[in-house]
């Protein structure tokens, strides 16, 4: 700045720019409770189907592995079986891709309700195929094709259910009612596993290669209908209809390559959201998924005695996870996540050590640690991944990070686990590998915002009732009355900088009297 420009007096910001509407009682949204408990039901619903899915899988692979790739040895027929189940991560962020943008613009319920459906038939027509014995090399050519199927409806799945929960819960109890969210996956789960120990239980061995292996893949269309007809049922969330009002009004036109706007304006919120799927699933598929493995192919431990204690564990994680929904309420996201970090860093190594004792009761007390570690993530996530994004994009922006960070991390954990303890014969791999991911989980919730009790991003305030919106409104201009008390104390702190750095400046100090001289009406001597 030269001396000879004019000090620029104070001048009203506002003067000039569109002011930002008023924030009314009216427009705070109240959401009806029936409407609530539905949509929280219709969402878990397809989650649970997901895990059902998992779990029948999982405890059925060695059946499967005799009916699909017979004539091979046991091991080469579970790694196909394996095979066959991992294709499904592989497509999944083409999934997220394919569903996440179109459920931003022709509506959440729509996609939600198509991806169940391609959930329920592919799930269902794993029953129907033929054996190998039957038709040949089309018996494991169709089973990967509907694993297919199962991947792609997948990667529409979690980020349009945990979306649809975020966006019609109130603000207050965003967490609680995420949490169902994987209430509804550890409920199928457990509901899968249980279909299937009843069957080998109930069945021989040749009925079970027979016939009986069809049967759970068969409860998938009840489980499928009853989940489309509450999807169905089901209105667009507000946020979702207040959206696409403002677009319609507003006339804005769509961006030629929205994948690449979406990345590039939008980067930081996606990284933070990889991060905190990265720690959330790899601590879920090492307990879920690899430590049966480990218990038994490692620790020598009865395989069936560590699928219970799994099973075990997974009923605890039930009763925990709507406490920890409430928990993050009450206190904010980001406690309960950083805690589950910091837990899983400091007690990996304790809890390696107690399920290495052998000993049942010392392995049931080191899973359990490790299901309770989970909860922290499990129990927040629902509500924490969908508040990074603005309405516009959060549901395309929310499946393509939380898949691809699936696919990266989550689903190759049980993988590079256990190819770390054979590479380097150290039985501690697994925790090294939780630990890692711990920091990795601290790093990413230390840069994320607290969301807890906060309006979604592009959204008003949703309350429970109109009493707790005018407690609502009340706290909004609370809030209105902090930040302005703290823009006057920068502005006087600006201003006596502002002040001092003239005075040093002989001509700027010189022209400031001039200005002040003749603003009183003063003429210069």
């Amino acid at each position: 700045m030269s001396s000879s420009e004019p000090i620029k007096g104070h001048h009203n910001p506002f003067k000039k720019r569109k002011r930002k509407k008023r924030l009314r009682l009216e427009d705070i949204t109240v959401i009806d409770h029936a409407t609530l408990k539905r949509a929280v039901a219709a969402a878990a619903l397809g989650n649970a189907m997901e895990w059902f899915d998992f779990g029948v899988y999982s405890y059925i692979a060695v059946v499967l592995g005799q009916v699909f790739f017979p004539g091979s040895s046991g091991t080469v027929q579970l790694l196909a079986t394996f095979g066959a189940f991992a294709v499904a991560f592989l497509i999944r962020p083409v999934g997220g891709l394919f569903f996440g943008p179109l459920g931003d613009k022709v509506g959440r319920q729509k996609i939600l309700a198509f991806t169940m459906i391609m959930m329920a038939i592919s799930t269902f027509c794993i029953g129907l195929i033929p054996s190998y014995s039957t038709i040949g090399v089309w018996a494991p050519i169709l089973l990967l094709v509907a694993r297919l199927v199962q991947g792609f409806s997948t990667g529409g799945e979690y980020g349009g259910a945990a979306t649809f929960i975020a966006e019609y819960s109130p603000d207050r109890k965003r967490g609680f009612m995420g949490s169902w969210l994987e209430f509804g996956t550890t409920s199928g789960y457990l509901l899968g596993a249980a279909i299937v120990t009843i069957l080998s239980s109930a069945l021989t061995h040749e009925q079970l290669l027979d016939w009986g292996w069809r049967i759970p893949f068969y409860v998938a269309g009840p489980l499928g209908l009853i989940g489309l007809y509450l999807r169905m049922k089901l209105e667009e969330t507000p946020a979702f209809q207040e959206q696409a009002e403002q677009a319609e009004q507003q006339q804005q036109p769509t961006p030629k390559n929205e994948f690449v706007n979406m990345v590039t304006g939008h980067w930081k919120p996606l990284l933070v959201c990889i991060g905190l799927v990265l720690v959330f699933n790899v601590t879920d598929y090492m307990l879920l998924s690899y430590m049966p493995s480990y218990l038994s192919a490692n620790l020598h431990y009865n395989a069936d005695h560590g699928l219970f204690l799994i099973l075990i564990v997974m009923v605890v994680m039930l009763v925990m996870q709507p406490i920890v929904g409430r928990l993050t309420d009450k206190f904010g996201r980001k406690p309960v996540i950083l805690t589950g970090c910091i837990a899983s860093f400091v007690l990996s190594i304790p809890c390696l050590m107690l399920i290495q004792t052998g000993s049942t009761p010392m392995i049931l007390l080191g899973l359990v640690i490790m299901g309770l570690i989970l909860n922290t993530f499990t129990g927040s996530m629902p509500s924490t991944l969908p508040a990074l994004f603005p309405t516009a994009i959060r549901y395309g922006a929310l499946a393509v990070a939380f898949n691809v960070s699936v696919s990266l991390f989550g689903g190759t954990t049980p993988l590079v686990t256990a190819w770390l303890v054979d590479a380097s014969g150290n039985l501690d791999m697994p925790a090294y590998y939780l630990m890692l991911a711990a920091i990795i989980g601290a790093i990413t919730i230390l840069s994320t915002p607290e969301t807890a009790s906060k309006p979604l991003k592009g959204s008003t305030p949703s309350a429970t009732d109109k009493a707790e919106a005018k407690e609502l409104l009340a706290d909004y201009h609370d809030n209105l009355e902090e930040e302005v008390e703290h823009l006057d104390s920068e502005i006087k702190r600006l201003t006596e900088r502002r002040e001092n750095l003239i005075y040093e400046h002989p001509e700027l100090y010189k022209q400031q009297q001039e200005e002040i001289r003749q603003e009183n009406g003063n003429t210069p001597s």
